[in-house]
């Protein structure tokens, strides 16, 4: 087992011991499942992002540990971090850009954030022992100790990624009293699959919506699906439908790599697949999922926008994705962030996601406090 990267031991002796580490494999997948048992995106999870190679980004982790049990942990990443990421495509986001072409650092800050890029939301695990009123300690010890670990590694900006409302809920007020800003983040999408049939479902949405989706349904006579555990000989041209996609995204921050989407279908064997969707021998789109027995989240549709758009293929994933987790016993269908008006007329609920950070300077961090609201990424009322 390799050594931590930083270690603090905070006083009185008999307090949790904290670390960061470059490795999840340094702290195990016992270890580290037992306070995300939760979660789909887990041990194996996190390990494929770190082994995929993902440029601009160096991946931590942080554990809390007492007598020798891992009691709390959160995923981490460092990286330069540019804040017009999130901004839309207009005359700011243009302004940004000229300015950046002569002064290419401007608006860029190296960052160290808990969270990660490639999850769905930054959870904070507990240990299941952790009784309900050691949590709020446990914390203030993870982030205090990050802060620390995040000097040592040159980061002027301390982040916290997309943190679900009832979670930020719990512990704004210990962010907030250290000094963190908060902005709103992209919200989550998901659907209970509380229904027994697709016909069933359908008769939830409105007349309106339930007539376009019938006409769209038809598609499926033009397509053929396929769910398949391995990429094969076509992971080349996914990789291509990926970044047809990706380049038509206005956020663009982390570049996933073929090493990310063939190590979910290796690592989460059982837990993962791709839905491939062809017309006649062409291959239009693909949609990575992975899932445990409660809840499928759907990590990626790829398609090209030019061919795939007059088959439907993005309803025709939803209904295929539904009738899977309809298949399988799965009760929560979660489709992500982004994109949330047909999610919305298709029966999604949204939960809030909040993003916190903090810089160094206490001028600097004012000044960001005051332009943030420029940089939410919230479209909850989308």
């Amino acid at each position: 087992m390799s050594q931590p990267l930083l270690k603090l031991v905070p006083k009185p002796v008999g307090n949790p011991v904290v670390e960061a580490h470059s490795s999840i494999r340094s702290i195990g997948r016992d270890a580290w499942n037992a306070c995300f048992h939760d979660q789909v995106e887990d041990y194996d999870y996190l390990l494929t992002i770190e082994e995929a190679g993902i440029a601009g980004f160096e991946w931590r982790y942080i554990t809390v540990v007492e007598d020798g049990r891992v009691s709390a942990a959160m995923p981490a990443f460092l990286c330069l971090y540019a804040l017009d990421t999130t901004l839309e495509e207009g005359g700011l986001r243009r302004a940004v850009r000229r300015v950046q072409g002569i002064f290419p650092k401007f608006l860029k800050l190296r960052l160290a954030c808990l969270g990660s890029p490639c999850t769905e939301t930054g959870a904070i695990g507990f240990h299941p022992d952790v009784p309900q009123e050691r949590r709020s300690a446990l914390f203030t010890e993870l982030v205090s100790f990050f802060e620390r670990f995040a000097a040592t590694e040159r980061c002027s900006l301390v982040g916290l990624k997309d943190i679900p409302e009832p979670t930020s809920a719990e512990f704004g007020t210990a962010l907030s009293t250290r000094g963190y800003a908060s902005i709103g983040g992209l919200p989550t999408a998901w659907l209970d699959v509380d229904f027994k049939t697709i016909d069933e479902y359908l008769a939830r949405l409105s007349s309106g919506t339930r007539k376009d989706m019938r006409r769209k349904m038809k598609s499926f006579e033009q397509v053929r699906v396929e769910i398949r555990t391995d990429f094969g000989e076509f992971l080349p041209q996914v990789m291509a439908l990926y970044h047809d996609t990706r380049n038509r995204s206005d956020w663009q921050f982390e570049e996933l790599t073929a090493d990310y989407f063939q190590g979910i279908l290796d690592r989460m064997g059982g837990r993962s697949y791709c839905a491939f969707y062809f017309a006649e021998d062409t291959l239009l789109a693909a949609n990575l999922i992975v899932h445990d027995d409660r809840i499928a989240i759907d990590k990626f549709f790829c398609m090209d926008g030019e061919k795939g758009r007059p088959y439907n293929l993005y309803f025709l994933s939803w209904f295929t994705n539904l009738r899977y987790c309809l298949d399988h016993g799965i009760s929560r269908y979660q489709s992500g962030q982004a994109y949330y008006e047909n999610k919305v007329r298709l029966g999604s609920k949204l939960t809030a996601n909040a993003m916190f950070f903090r810089h160094r300077n206490p001028m600097l961090q004012g000044l960001l406090r005051l332009v943030s609201p420029l940089f939410s990424t919230d479209e909850a009322d989308a």
